[in-house]
C-alpha cells in the first residue's frame, strides 16, 4: 500500500516482479523474430506472445507507478529523479537518430562520390556520383519521394500538434481541465493522421515508385530514418492516449504533472526529428 512521504524521505518501492516479466517478453520477441526470419515453425506465434507479455508488463508496471503517484508516495526528490531519467532517455534517442543521420551523411558526402571517382572507374564504369542513387550495383529504376506532397502535409500536422500540446499544457497550469483534454485530443488526432498518411505514402512508394527497402542505399536509408520516426510517433501517440485517459479521470494538478510533461518532451523531440528528416531526406 502507498503512503504519503515527507519531503526529506526518498520513496523506496517494494520488490517488483515486472522487470522479470519484461525480460521474458524480450526473450520471446527476439526468439520469435529469429524463428520467423529463418522460416522456423511457430515463429510468428512466439513473436506475438512476446508482444502480448510486453503489453501485460506495460499495463502492470505503469499502473503500479501511477497508483503510487496518485497515492502520494512521491515527493519532489522522486520527481527530480524522474526528470533526470526522462532527460537521459531522450538523450539516448537523440544519439539513436544521430547514428542514422550520420550514416546518411557518410553515404551522400563521402561514399557515393568516392565510388564515382576516377580511382573506382575500373570497378564501377559509368557510375555517376549523384544523389539520390541506389548505388552502383543497382539496376532497377525508382522514383524519389518528393517533399512537396504528403511529407509537407505531415510537417504541418506535426508542427500543429506541437502547438495543440503546448495549449493543453497551458490549460494544465491554469487548472482549465477542459482545455487540457481538448488540446490532448487534438494532438492525438493530428498524430494519428500523420501515421495514416505515412502508411499511405509507403504503400504508394512500394506499389508505384518501386521505392523499397531493397532499393539500394537510398531505399534503406529512407525507410530506416522515416520508419523509425513513424514508430516513435506511434509510441508517442499511445502515451498521449494514456495521458488523456488519466486527465479525464481527474489525475494531475497544476503543480504536480510530470507524466504529462515527460510525454510532452518526447512529442516535441519527435517533432524536431521530423523537421530534420523533412529537410535532409525529402528536400535536399
Amino acid at each position: 500500500m502507498s503512503h504519503p512521504v515527507s519531503a526529506d524521505r526518498y520513496f523506496v518501492p517494494e520488490p517488483s516482479y515486472w522487470p522479470l516479466v519484461g525480460s521474458i517478453s524480450l526473450l520471446l520477441m527476439a526468439s520469435g523474430a529469429v524463428m520467423t526470419m529463418n522460416s522456423i515453425a511457430n515463429g510468428g506465434l512466439v513473436l506475438l506472445a512476446g508482444f502480448a507479455v510486453l503489453l501485460v508488463m506495460l499495463f502492470g508496471w505503469f499502473g503500479r507507478v501511477i497508483g503510487e503517484s496518485e497515492g502520494g508516495s512521491y515527493n519532489l526528490q522522486v520527481d527530480r529523479s524522474f526528470r533526470w531519467s526522462m532527460s537521459w532517455f531522450i538523450f539516448s534517442e537523440v544519439m539513436f537518430f544521430a547514428a542514422f543521420f550520420g550514416a546518411l551523411f557518410y553515404v551522400r558526402v563521402l561514399s557515393v562520390p568516392d565510388l564515382a571517382s576516377p580511382d573506382q572507374a575500373a570497378l564501377w564504369e559509368g557510375f555517376k556520383g549523384h544523389w539520390p542513387t541506389a548505388g552502383p550495383a543497382a539496376k532497377d529504376p525508382f522514383t524519389v519521394m518528393h517533399a512537396w506532397g504528403i511529407p509537407a502535409i505531415n510537417t504541418l500536422l506535426l508542427l500543429s500538434s506541437g502547438a495543440t500540446l503546448t495549449w493543453a499544457h497551458w490549460g494544465m497550469i491554469a487548472n482549465k481541465r477542459q482545455q487540457l483534454i481538448i488540446g490532448l485530443a487534438l494532438t492525438i488526432v493530428l498524430g494519428l493522421v500523420f501515421i495514416s498518411l505515412q502508411a499511405y505514402e509507403y504503400a504508394e512508394a512500394y506499389s508505384h515508385l518501386n521505392l523499397k527497402l531493397t532499393t539500394g542505399v537510398y531505399g534503406s536509408t529512407f525507410y530506416m530514418l522515416t520508419g523509425f520516426h513513424g514508430f516513435h510517433v506511434t509510441l508517442g501517440a499511445t502515451m498521449l492516449i494514456v495521458i488523456l485517459i488519466r486527465a479525464m479521470k481527474g489525475h494531475f494538478t497544476a503543480e504536480r504533472h510530470f507524466a504529462f510533461e515527460a510525454v510532452a518532451w518526447y512529442w516535441h523531440f519527435v517533432d524536431v526529428v521530423w523537421l530534420g528528416l523533412f529537410v535532409v531526406v525529402y528536400w535536399l
